[in-house]
């Protein structure tokens, strides 16, 4: 049974830390509750064995893989408990003795101690075992991952036996959730002192299965030393953002969202984004197109308006004068109508969500905005920075604070673990399912983010629920019966 110490989803902590504050505070943290570094691995080695009898109750086996930092120390401190409670226990260290570093060298004595019998990594048996428990690399990874620690991770995966990750996924970088050559797929990963930001983002969604968390006894001391600059946000956190409507309310409260895109062979993604927007709740929606789309896009959906955007006769100024809210990109295309468009918007003060064929526009005529949205997917994103898509990905988070700092704003980086930045915070939200890999979906985020900002919530709120909202829906459909 878990003690009250060990928190698993959906009740995590909120803030994320990279892996060298983690490494910079959590002695001072251990000073003032009056322990040690190997106190404290003692504690993580403890949580261990918790979290493998939580999550693998019937298993009786189990083999150990360790590595030479603190990482393995633990492995050796949850070996010994689980020999004591009389698991067999096959425990197998990378390297020699003399490799050991740190505080992991006591742990490996100790295991002497009780009679542990310590094992080539050559020796290993992944047949027999119930569970493997990956104490190999943890968060000292740096750079790429070394050759005798690729085969050994390949042999994890191969062995189709379920995996229980200390700290992270070996091969799993803690600040990115960037896997540069092959890393660990656990069904488990119990991570210790802070909750590292690799863990929600990027390619970690395959590879940390349940996540659980341990404070170690240090958990309060230790955010009071850290200031976490990443947070993950809930959807039970935001909810209160929209409040009960009056019922004496009408359609002028909440807001005129002007959508602005559809261009040849593309009116549904506009159609897409303003009837989002009208589901959540903008009092009145507009939509801007070629003459030749509004009988698509109105058809079937009678509460939209739209007015058909010949540019020889077009008076821009119905941007500014008719909406409260814009939202331009989706189907815009980049041809001179929608350059023309693109213009009009980047002369407006109003509050904007700017998604699409947009963005890439916005390259050309880069501007800086405190009060727009913008919602790249990483492609989108790359183009936005002059870079490739593979280097976004290699680190969202300092993608996205990129971004902020170029175009200003509220920045929704799209993708598994969709990253949030205001400039001040990012915040991590994970929800959606790969059901959501399909063309649309961003112009849905981005009318929704819309309908939001048109009913008085700031860029910050609309966008966390936004997003929250986004998922949230596509998880249910998964899972409605």
């Amino acid at each position: 049974m878990l003690s009250d110490q060990i928190k698993m989803q959906p009740s995590l902590p909120h803030s994320l830390y990279r892996a060298r504050q983690i490494k910079d505070f959590e002695g001072l943290a251990a000073e003032q509750v009056g322990t040690t570094l190997y106190g404290l691995m003692k504690r993580a080695g403890d949580a261990c064995y918790q979290v493998f009898k939580h999550h693998f109750p019937e298993a009786t086996s189990v083999l150990v893989l360790t590595g030479r930092g603190n990482n393995g120390g633990d492995g050796y401190v949850f070996a010994a408990i689980a020999k004591d409670a009389g698991l067999h226990v096959q425990l197998c260290q990378v390297g020699d003795d003399k490799d050991l570093t740190g505080d992991a060298t006591q742990a490996r004595n100790a295991w002497r101690i009780e009679q542990g019998v310590i094992d080539s990594i050559e020796n290993a048996d992944f047949e027999k075992p119930d569970v493997i428990v990956d104490a190999l690399l943890g968060t000292g990874l740096l750079g790429t991952v070394r050759a005798e620690y690729q085969r050994l991770i390949h042999k994890i995966n191969l062995a189709d036996k379920p995996v229980l990750s200390i700290d992270i996924p070996s091969g799993l970088n803690s600040d990115t959730g960037e896997i540069a050559e092959v890393s660990v797929k656990a069904d488990a990963t119990v991570c210790f002192v802070g909750l590292k930001q690799g863990l929600f983002t990027a390619r970690s969604a395959e590879h940390c299965g349940k996540i659980y968390f341990a404070g170690l006894g240090i958990e309060q001391e230790f955010k009071a030393l850290c200031k976490s600059t990443v947070s993950r946000v809930t959807y039970p956190d935001i909810c209160h953002y929209l409040k009960p409507r009056s019922r004496t309310s009408h359609k002028g409260f909440f807001g005129k969202t002007l959508v602005i895109g559809g261009n040849k062979g593309m009116p549904r993604a506009a159609r897409l984004a303003s009837e989002a927007t009208l589901r959540c709740g903008s009092g009145l929606v507009k939509v801007l197109t070629l003459p030749e789309n509004l009988l698509t896009i109105l058809s079937g959906r009678p509460e939209l308006m739209g007015e058909g955007v010949d540019l020889e006769h077009f008076d821009g100024q119905v941007i500014q004068d008719w909406a409260s809210v814009l939202t331009i990109g989706p189907g815009l295309g980049q041809d001179e109508w929608a350059q023309t468009l693109f213009d009009y918007v980047l002369a407006s003060d109003l509050p904007t969500v700017v998604d699409a064929d947009a963005l890439n526009l916005l390259v050309a005529k880069p501007q800086w905005k405190e009060n727009w949205v913008l919602t790249p997917h990483p492609g989108e994103a790359a183009t936005l920075l002059g870079c490739s898509i593979n280097q976004i990905e290699k680190d969202r988070y300092s993608a996205v604070r990129n971004l902020r700092r170029n175009f200003g704003g509220v920045v929704v980086l799209k993708g598994a673990g969709t990253l949030i930045c205001d400039g001040k915070q990012v915040y991590v939200k994970n929800v959606g399912n790969p059901g959501m890999a399909s063309g649309g979906m961003g112009d849905v985020l981005s009318g929704i983010i819309a309908g939001l900002l048109a009913q008085g919530l700031d860029a910050l709120q609309a966008s966390t629920l936004g997003v929250s909202i986004h998922g949230l829906v596509a998880d249910l459909s998964c899972t409605a019966k």
